[in-house]
């Protein structure tokens, strides 16, 4: 089997092409940094813009790359959702466009379940249920994966999603975007001890994340301590409210072998590190992606895609885009902005 992935959720437009038995043929991958560099965040009608432009050509050189044609295409697995409205309508309909065309059955991909896959795909041995923290820039999660489809959300955000945070903090300390990056590479030169910073909603009896205190403690802090004591103490931060949650979530689940991180910011190496600390202590194996499937990309796309249709699952050409899309639309609502969930 063979799958064409497609991901424009954010700003990066991605084409990838990837085989049932897990072998990545072909992988095109185009960022807009320098175009949303200059307002110091991702700009939505830019975005979709230039993943109106690069799109099309990105797919025909995934498809040279990897030695094939449409026509020997299997599946087409696009990103429906959630993301910036506009960049996932012109993914989508390329997707809708060239399943049509060539007469492949279409899949429309959950980008969080994207996220939530991706482990798999790099590691075969990774078996259902498993512990999920995701961790992006529009969200902050913890799932528990009982299968392709089947997610019980045990935990989100109900302000900001931590690597909203990253960027955030970035901005405010004049590090450059994208922000993730540029604070984990100012925080290596910095003493994480340095700023006392708060822990939000650690130890606390409910089970969800909360970054915007954190956030505005950072810029309190601005002017009175280097940019790199900032930037490592707010990582220590977000490491130390990362491991109590879910370390909580741990102990909910006994039936979670696993411990997994997925999403950009589990590229994020004190973050990898500290999980994989918390998922030995309580006696679990812990799995994260190669740092390339991390961030958005088209082969997590294409093998969600492959899961999909080998549980049957295919979608319309119809379809709609969707700006939220919950993996668990029966999880009880959160106080807050809870509605990224």
């Amino acid at each position: 089997m063979l799958i064409l992935g497609l991901e424009s959720s954010c700003d990066e437009t991605a084409a990838a092409l990837v085989t049932g038995d897990r072998q990545v043929l072909a992988h095109r991958l185009l960022g807009q940094e320098a175009a949303h560099a200059p307002f110091g965040g991702v700009v939505p009608e830019i975005a979709a813009r230039a993943h109106v432009e690069a799109l099309g050509p990105l797919v025909a050189a995934a498809l040279t790359d990897a030695g094939v044609t449409l026509a020997q295409v299997d599946v087409i697995a696009a990103t429906a959702g959630p993301g910036l409205i506009g960049g996932v309508m012109v993914g989508l309909v390329t997707g809708k466009a060239l399943a049509h065309a060539a007469g492949k059955p279409l899949v429309a991909v959950n980008h969080l379940e994207g996220h939530a896959l991706s482990p798999r795909l790099a590691d075969p041995d990774l078996d259902f249920p498993y512990l999920l923290l995701l961790v992006s820039g529009g969200h902050c999660q913890l799932l528990l994966v009982q299968g392709v489809g089947r997610y019980r959300r045990l935990a989100t955000t109900i302000d900001d999603a931590v690597g909203e945070a990253f960027d955030k903090t970035a901005k405010l300390l004049g590090l450059g975007f994208p922000g993730g990056p540029a604070v984990e590479r100012a925080a290596a030169l910095g003493d994480p001890r340095a700023v006392p910073l708060p822990r939000p909603l650690k130890g606390a009896a409910e089970p969800h994340f909360s970054f915007a205190g954190l956030k505005s403690a950072v810029a309190r802090a601005v002017g009175k301590h280097s940019p790199e004591d900032l930037a490592a103490s707010f990582q220590a931060a977000v490491v130390e409210c990362l491991l109590d949650r879910t370390a909580r979530a741990l102990a909910a689940v006994p039936e979670a072998a696993t411990l997994v991180v997925a999403g950009g910011v589990a590229a994020n190496r004190a973050v990898r590190a500290a999980l994989e600390a918390l998922a030995t202590k309580h006696g679990r194996r812990f799995v994260a992606p190669p740092l390339w499937l991390c961030t958005d990309n088209a082969a997590m796309i294409a093998w969600a895609g492959a899961e999909r249709f080998a549980a049957g699952l295919t979608d319309p050409l119809d379809m709609p885009a969707r700006p939220r899309w919950p993996l668990d639309p029966s999880a009880e609502a959160v106080r807050g902005a809870g509605v990224k969930a």
